[in-house]
């Protein structure tokens, strides 16, 4: 209300939405009392964040709209022109907002594909005009070609941007980027794919969408790196323990140590301590990824795999001070009062 009554220019809002629908609403109405004068809704939860992103719920979008009177904008799931059109004949909403799929692709909303360097290109001298940190540039170019530096052929080029420490590395990487792929791009040679796919994908040189994985998979995914990390693990300490084991058999002739020291030496060895008492104890790992164990997580594993863990099975961790379990029941429960009030105005 002090922003809307103080200054000259329109106040807007973003939000993201609440599990409940209900909930989700009334937060908008409240925005909207508040004097909010044009809302942005993205269609995702807080936790569907990175690897967990997983789809937005444009029925949460389409009640706000029909329960609020001012313009409405819609975010989320938008990767290409059609997903603009049926968003807004899903939801009703006023217009659309995207955050991700233009990045990978700039001329999302005039519906074009175009290849890479284009966009690149046209970035590179908007930079020259405006100057920015090296890292912002290379974040974009690296969005623009993420296709292309999926291929093992792009890897030296790749790296050029990478380490590269100016505009003008930038611009040579580009420019070699479309030499290489614009006689393809022109139809003056055949595109051998490195893979077999008969899916209808656009071919790696031209701006598109990237759609991430589900977070099922992710979970999958995680699973099977925290097997081949344990495998890893135990190869490496039954290496240490067979090297201990010569070095202190060598040792006792050496150095002429007793059979009970050379035990005990082995023994502090392979349980990973040592006999200097000021030496730090052995971090305890999460069982899904080589990260530190929090040492209050009832499930053994680190804050960021406890939260997915928690977002996909709906439970609780007091350790880690995640209760999404408990906000989701909450959120039931004030869904069904509010039901129960409807019922009880309507007789």
């Amino acid at each position: 209300k002090t922003l809307r009554s103080e200054l000259s220019i329109p106040v807007t809002c973003k939000v993201r939405v609440f599990e409940s629908i209900e909930k989700t609403v009334e937060y908008a109405k409240m925005l909207e009392r508040a004097g909010c004068q044009m809302l942005t809704v993205h269609g995702r939860t807080r936790e569907q964040k990175g690897p967990l992103t997983g789809i937005a719920s444009w029925k949460h979008i389409k009640a706000v709209r029909n329960n609020v009177k001012i313009p409405l904008l819609a975010n989320g799931n938008i990767q290409s022109m059609y997903d603009i059109e049926r968003c807004l004949e899903e939801t009703g909403v006023n217009g659309v907002m995207t955050a991700e799929g233009n990045l990978y692709n700039p001329y999302i909303f005039e519906g074009i594909y175009p290849p890479a360097w284009q966009p690149a290109l046209e970035y590179l001298d908007l930079v020259e005009q405006c100057p920015c940190p090296t890292s912002y540039s290379r974040g974009h170019l690296f969005k623009l070609f993420h296709q292309l530096f999926t291929l093992e052929e792009n890897t030296e080029l790749r790296e050029e941007i990478a380490k590269g420490t100016g505009i003008q590395d930038f611009r040579n990487a580009v420019i070699k980027l479309k030499e290489k792929y614009l006689p393809l791009h022109e139809g003056l040679v055949t595109w051998d794919s490195p893979t077999t796919c008969y899916d209808l994908k656009l071919p790696p040189w031209l701006c598109q969408p990237y759609v991430r994985i589900s977070p099922e998979d992710h979970i999958k995914k995680m699973e099977i790196r925290r097997q081949e990390e344990i495998e890893k693990l135990e190869k490496e300490n039954c290496k240490e323990s067979v090297t201990c084991k010569r070095e202190a058999e060598e040792g006792q002739e050496i150095l002429g140590l007793s059979k009970k020291k050379l035990k005990k030496l082995l023994r502090c060895n392979n349980r990973g301590t040592s006999l200097n008492p000021h030496c730090r104890k052995e971090v305890a790992i999460c069982k899904l990824c080589p990260n530190p164990m929090g040492l209050k997580c009832i499930s053994s594993l680190c804050k960021t795999c406890c939260r997915n863990k928690c977002y996909l099975e709906e439970a609780d961790c007091p350790g880690h001070g995640i209760l999404i379990k408990t906000r989701r029941e909450k959120a039931r429960k004030l869904s069904e009062k509010k039901l129960h009030e409807q019922e009880k105005l309507t007789r």
